[in-house]
């Protein structure tokens, strides 16, 4: 097997075969630096094993390459490497969280865990001397400790036990290396000892230490560890001290002392220095202190000082990572370095075993420094965004992608080589957004202050004075086709317009006009080209439901004109927009809304021409764009883009509503925060946010249209989006609704013969709709009747009167809730609308929601709601007296006073008046 043959340094000589996906991981910008950063080569090798989201990455510095362990749908949440950095174990909290356990030979998972903690996941994890075990702690608040003989082919652990709250929240674990049957674990104020025996019960001692333990200060526990001596164990704490446990202690009778390490006990508190400590480790006969200065110290075993080593660039220390082999042993030690020995200290040989192998340390602002212990260098290996990252943009005409955090780092990286070419850092605030200029001159910069920066797209150099005129953080920015208007949306729903102008022979921005166009949140801004003539067209579409369009032409200063405000849903709340392609003769305009739907409208009108059934993989679309066409390319084949909450996705073109046309992975579990393509369509870049990562996507296409049409032609795909599909009881019965609706549009009394036909009459979608489960709103039903009633008319100019069934199930797909109908949407309409009655139930007073239909949305005439009330409540059995006439006004009052109780719940809405079936 792949695993059985491994060897160290093979990895990378793997060749790489040909992906079946459509987008494959090319590489990760970034890495989580609240994890440990481990040193997997020796020698001058810079191989490092690191966290970056939900993906283990060993990445090859001298060589710049990167390989990718993916398995986790959840942020890994921790991770440890065994002795001999062979196997990786790493885990994830949150839904259906794993612990996998992978060889770093080969890249193979050679164990996945799964339900190991299925509440909340795990917080910390550790691997025995032996490699054998697993130690893990669970996330909840209820922690559990549990143990895995991992190479057993089991789901259950060989020991568990839960943890009391007065325990306080464990977060870090380590075992025993003399004894994988003895681990300690601490949190940030006590310490627990375990011993686990599979056929025994639990057996754990805690202990909280308070000033008064040792009459001083005792700090916020780190880090705990065995002494190498094997009767102690050491803790570290915030004040700079060293907790030693010991199973002797001087104040207790022998008699009455437990075995260890039940037994332990605090001995003593030894203050090493006053900063407070980080990482505490044991290392041969060393034990081995990272702090927050960046301090590493060497101490014997004794806690007498042997070695320090310092830089004045390294910030707290996170992890160290030491080589496992000796490099050749210097004639004298660096005077920086040198030991310090004393009459308690280890022998000299001993010191120097120790002192003598290179380690790699992190830091927890995301730096990585590679420390030779025979010069004391410290060497620079990695350094990224210490903050999230919510900004990135590709160049239109090069391969630079442009890289912008909440740190105020902006960075830029030739993709194609992998290469960091500059960097500028901005002190005063953090980038929001990013956008290259058409021409690939200007990279403008949007901040969190609100103030907007253009840069030399190379030297990133201000090109201009800084522009600030947003009251609130700048969330998008772009520039005009023409690169003569820069605009800009903030926080306080303000877009912002910017005109290039002339000064003493000079290139600079300067303010036009803004606008408070929206009064909810802006969800996109777009520029475009009119169709009749070379100017610029800007639109911006808010979670207000309005995509507002602005008359850059008749704009003047401090003016900025309004041409069209249009209302482009009902009740959805539009998410994103682009620029159709142009399929067809009619020109569109792409919209995504929070309902999994998608819409095409007219890019004149803003008339609705098509719903359709957008990709639906957990969280409705964020951000879309086009995806750039390369030069070989089918000009008529065309792509989208996007991002959801935390996936990246393609999507064939056109939109029909097919899903197999699209797909998606996990990109950023945490949440996407941004998305760009390169100018060729070749990468698509992902920023993570709050995981501070970047992560480039190689597409391939043909893997696409591969799994596009092993999906099926024609009708195949959308049958099996009905229940049942072609063949069930579902189908069947709208074939029997579409022929009943012949014979209700002939008429149900003639005696005439029959004509069937294969077509209904658009006026009887609604009829069939509803007959079938699927009940739109008027608006809906117009929207529908226009889209088919339209869909020839550009082309030919004649409208379509009938539907046949195919294009009929096709808009029902398209149009029917992607989800289904949901009682919580109805829940929380009646936690808007209702009260509290004296049970504490959410209710809306009986004369009040007759008020509401008759008054509010899509609003019912008395006669409509009197006829649609004694419709659902007339043909009911009776509960109780004679059968009212519905027929008379009167009667329908009696009716409804009856059965609709004085407070309806949403329970009662609809299960007693609408008659729905409820879980």
């Amino acid at each position: 097997s792949l695993v059985w043959a491994a060897k160290p340094g093979m990895l990378f000589q793997k060749d790489r075969e040909s992906s079946p996906h459509s987008l494959n991981l090319s590489w990760v910008f970034g890495y989580n630096s609240s994890l440990a950063v481990h040193s997997l080569m020796d020698g001058e090798d810079r191989v490092l094993l690191y966290v970056s989201s939900h993906t283990v990455v060993i990445h090859d510095v001298l060589g710049n390459r990167q390989y990718h362990l993916q398995g986790h749908a959840n942020v890994i949440s921790c991770l440890c490497v065994s002795e001999d950095k062979r196997w990786v174990a790493t885990a994830d909290r949150g839904p259906n969280a794993l612990i996998i356990v992978w060889d770093s030979f080969s890249g193979v998972p050679v164990r996945t865990i799964f339900e190991s903690h299925p509440e909340d996941g795990v917080c910390a994890i550790a691997i025995s001397q032996d490699a054998k075990y697993l130690v893990t702690l669970s996330a909840g608040t209820v922690q559990r400790v549990c143990v895995w003989r991992w190479t057993l082919p089991t789901e259950k652990p060989l020991w568990s036990t839960e943890l009391r709250p007065e325990f306080g929240y464990q977060d870090y674990v380590i075992f025993n290396p003399q004894d994988p049957h003895e681990f300690v674990s601490n949190s940030k104020t006590q310490v627990i000892f375990y011993l686990w025996v599979t056929s025994a019960r639990d057996e754990l001692a805690a202990w909280l230490l308070s000033p008064q333990t040792f009459r001083s200060v005792v700090g916020r526990f780190s880090q705990s560890v065995f002494h190498f001596n094997n009767r102690q164990a050491l803790t570290g704490t915030s004040a700079g001290k060293v907790v030693v446990w010991d199973v002797v202690d001087p104040r207790t009778d022998p008699k009455e002392q437990q075995a260890r390490p039940l037994g332990m006990t605090p001995t003593k508190m030894v203050s090493v220095q006053e900063e407070s400590l980080t990482v505490l480790q044991v290392l041969e006969s060393c034990i081995v202190t990272g702090d927050v200065k960046g301090h590493v110290k060497f101490y014997d075993g004794e806690l007498l000082l042997l070695s320090h080593y310092s830089h004045s660039k390294v910030g707290p220390i996170q992890s160290l990572s030491f080589s496992t082999t000796l490099r050749d042993p210097p004639d004298a030690f660096p005077a920086r370095s040198r030991p310090f020995l004393t009459s308690g200290s280890d022998s000299s040989d001993s010191v120097s075993l120790a002192l003598n192998r290179n380690f790699i340390l992190s830091t927890s602002d995301a730096t990585v420094f590679r420390v030779a212990t025979d010069s004391a260098d410290f060497e620079k290996v990695l350094e990224e965004v210490k903050k999230a990252v919510s900004a990135i943009a590709c160049h239109p005409q090069q391969t630079l992608v442009a890289v912008g955090s909440h740190c105020g780092l902006l960075k830029v990286w030739d993709y194609r080589h992998t290469k960091y070419l500059d960097s500028r850092i901005f002190p005063e605030a953090g980038i929001q957004c990013l956008s290259y200029d058409p021409e690939g001159y200007f990279l403008a910069a949007g901040f969190t202050d609100g103030s907007v920066h253009i840069l030399d797209a190379i030297s990133l150099q201000s090109s201009c004075k800084e522009l600030r005129f947003s009251q609130g953080p700048v969330t998008h920015i772009g520039f005009s086709h023409n690169s003569q208007y820069l605009a800009t949306a903030d926080e306080t729903y303000s877009v912002i317009v910017y005109k290039k102008v002339l000064q003493n022979g000079h290139r600079c921005w300067e303010h036009l006009a803004g606008l408070d166009s929206h009064y909810k949140p802006i969800r996109s801004i777009l520029f475009g080209v009119q169709a009749d003539s070379n100017k610029p067209r800007l639109l911006s579409l808010g979670e207000d439901r309005q995509l507002v369009e602005y008359d850059l032409s008749s704009s003047i200063k401090d003016h900025l004109v309004v041409t069209h405000r249009d209302r482009v849903e009902q009740s959805a709340v539009p998410l994103c927009l682009a620029w159709y392609p142009q399929l067809s003769t009619e020109s569109f305009i792409l919209t995504a809304n929070n309902c999994y739907k998608m819409k095409l409208l007219n890019t004149t009108t803003k008339m609705c021409r098509k719903t359709l059934l957008g990709p639906t993989y957990g969280s409705p679309l964020e951000k879309i764009q086009i995806l750039p066409t390369t030069s070989t390319a089918d000009p008529k084949q065309h792509y989208l883009l996007y991002i959801t909450k935390d996936k990246v996705g393609l999507q064939i073109l056109p939109v029909d509503g097919n899903p197999h046309k699209s797909s998606a992975f996990i990109c950023h579990p945490d949440g996407a925060s941004d998305l760009a393509s390169s100018y060729d369509g070749r990468y698509i870049f992902t920023a993570g946010g709050s995981d501070r990562t970047v992560m480039k996507w190689k597409v391939n296409l043909s893997a696409l249209d591969a799994a596009a049409f092993l999906g099926g032609e024609d009708m195949i795909p959308f049958y099996n989006l009905l229940d049942g599909g072609r063949e069930g009881e579902f189908f069947r019965e709208l074939e029997d609704y579409f022929y009943y609706a012949q014979i209700c549009n002939q008429g149900t009394n003639t005696l005439e013969n029959r004509q069937v036909s294969t077509h209904i009459p658009l006026e009887e979608i609604p009829s069939v709709m509803r007959a079938i489960g699927f009940y739109p709103s008027e608006e809906e039903i117009e929207e529908m009747i226009n889209e088919v009633k339209f869909s020839k008319y550009v082309d030919s100019g004649e409208q379509v009167t009938e539907i046949n069934l195919e294009d009929f199930i096709k808009l029902y797909i398209n149009h029917r809730p992607a989800l289904g109908l949901s009682m919580k949407s109805l829940q929380r309409a009646f936690q808007v609308l209702g009260y509290d009655n004296e049970k504490g139930d959410k209710v809306i007073d009986r004369g009040d929601l007759l008020s509401l239909l008759q008054c509010r949305g899509e609003q019912m005439t008395e006669d409509e709601l009197a006829q649609c009330l004694t419709t659902l409540l007339g043909r009911r059995p009776r509960r109780r007296g004679s059968e009212p006439d519905i027929s008379d006004p009167s009667g329908a009052a009696a009716l409804i006073e009856e059965e609709i109780p004085a407070e309806i719940t949403a329970e009662i809405f609809a299960a007693d008046i609408l008659g729905l079936p409820i879980a």
